[in-house]
């Protein structure tokens, strides 16, 4: 329990009708979820407005209202308190209810298109590998210390993410790893915590059904760095024309990294293979499981984020070679057939891009190069001429097949897809809806050496189909098909 006075610090009160000297036992943006002396805070969501259910509040036992407008019907022995946002007061109320945990360890959030996943994943392993007990937040599981937590968003909301906080900080956890989503930003989830570090990757096309126009979403993107206070550090990708945005007028420190630029972090690829990454990190060379150059991308900004966060250089590069890779980002499987199996979460052109570019960089090119892609349903249908033209232009046989088609048509997201293919380029496409059997024709179609890139889903352990999530592993479906397809060719 806790008074009402004590978790509305910087919660921009305007108005406040009744006291503030009342218990409370809970707090919670969802009617359903209130309980005996909660209290209600009202956000104006996305497709609802929860000032519509703030009687319903009081009847499941709300004593005390947050509120962007105060309601017409006031009731006594409620109080009131009407402030200037109520998706940003919620956040400091989740932050000063559970006692400011994101004061009580080192918070780090990684921001951008690509890559978020990965480096937050690796920073994790890099600290746990390190000694030290840690946190993760990401879109693939919410670790803490070895426990795991299923996820339901990329970000949670703020009274969750300040739970799960407070949890790591009684768990003694001395970092947390958070994915930071565009969504989460510019939905003010993150609003009242303290950030130890932000981190950016890279910006490129996507979530324009979400945020509309590209400007849109970089403005979403830099109000992370915005937002920080003059003790953190904010580090960014040189080698992006946007990270110099991210910086514009943020009070942290400012850090750079790159590849090809002049920048505080540096890194060189010596060797680039299907079994690893040779590197040059800042003058010492290290030899990592991890492969591609968007992956000496990822590494150099876990480095540089380590070294940010003062630990020992040797240290860090040698807990580095060890980490493996994230689980769904070029996922590389030497089947039993002879042919290479890449999976990648790659869902972006930019992403697909990178892959099929690295793909491309370390083959003899003797081999197929098969490409089963898909674009998802209800999501930035920009996207999806763009990633099938970069797939068709990039890979010798593709299959255009389903992903999470969610409410839509399969069929007519693959006819979208269809409209950024060259004519001269269309010969070598095939169209199967049904993505276990595009998985199981690419196995048919390979021959020994042969790479197949299963590109879109990476980790996901299910197919969204008109509102159910129905059990789908690319992984399991790709192994089954091609040793069998394998053993029966034997």
């Amino acid at each position: 329990m806790k008074l009402l006075s004590e978790i509305l610090y910087k919660a921009g009160m305007e108005e406040v009708i009744g006291t503030t000297n009342v218990a409370i036992s809970d707090i919670s943006f969802d009617s359903r979820n209130i309980k005996k002396d909660g209290l209600f805070i009202a956000i104006n969501g996305i497709s609802v407005d929860g000032h519509n259910f703030i009687d319903k509040a009081i009847e499941g036992g709300a004593v005390a209202i947050v509120c962007n407008e105060l309601p017409k019907k006031i009731v006594s022995d409620v109080t009131y308190v009407k402030v200037n946002d109520s998706s940003v007061a919620l956040g400091f109320i989740a932050s000063n209810y559970y006692d400011v945990p994101s004061e009580k360890l080192k918070l780090v959030g990684v921001t951008g298109t690509n890559g978020k996943t990965t480096v937050a994943t690796l920073l994790f392993n890099l600290f746990t590998g390190m000694g030290y007990k840690a946190g993760l937040l990401s879109t693939v599981v919410n670790k803490i210390n070895n426990k795991e937590i299923e996820v339901t968003h990329t970000t949670p909301d703020a009274i969750q993410l300040n739970r799960l906080l407070r949890e790591m900080a009684d768990q003694k956890c001395a970092y947390c790893f958070m994915e930071v989503s565009s969504h989460a930003i510019d939905q003010e989830r993150i609003a009242g915590l303290q950030f130890t570090g932000a981190l950016f990757t890279n910006i490129t096309h996507d979530h324009l059904d979400y945020h509309k126009t590209f400007d849109e979403y970089i403005i979403a993107k830099k109000k992370f760095f915005d937002q920080l206070s003059s003790s953190a550090f904010a580090l960014v990708n040189r080698d992006d024309k946007h990270g110099k945005v991210m910086l514009q007028n943020t009070s942290a420190t400012k850090k750079t990294f790159s590849l090809h630029s002049v920048a505080d972090f540096k890194c060189k690829i010596l060797e680039n293979m299907f079994t690893g990454l040779l590197l040059n990190l800042d003058g010492d060379e290290v030899w990592t499981k991890l492969i591609g150059p968007f992956n000496a991308y990822n590494l150099l900004l876990v480095y540089a984020t380590a070294i940010l966060l003062n630990q020992d250089k040797m240290n860090v590069l040698t807990t580095l070679s060890n980490l493996e890779a994230v689980e769904g980002r070029f996922d590389c499987l030497k089947l039993t057939n002879g042919v290479m199996a890449i999976i990648d979460y790659a869902h972006t052109p930019d992403a697909v891009l990178k892959v099929l570019e690295t793909i491309n960089e370390m083959r003899s090119g003797n081999e197929d190069l098969i490409t089963v892609i898909g674009c998802g349903g209800d999501r930035d249908a920009a996207k999806r001429p763009e990633m099938a033209r970069i797939a068709s232009e990039k890979s010798d046989k593709i299959i255009f097949t389903s992903d999470n088609p969610r409410s839509e048509d399969p069929g007519k997201i693959i006819d979208d897809m269809l409209q950024g293919v060259e004519p001269a380029r269309r010969q070598k496409i095939l169209s199967i809806t049904d993505r276990k059997e595009a998985i199981k024709t690419a196995c048919a179609l390979a021959k020994t050496d042969d790479i197949i890139l299963v590109a879109g889903k990476g980790h996901e352990k299910y197919q969204e189909i008109k509102g159910k999530k129905l059990p789908f592993d690319d992984k399991e479906v790709l192994i089954e098909a091609c040793n069998v397809i394998g053993n029966n060719k034997s």
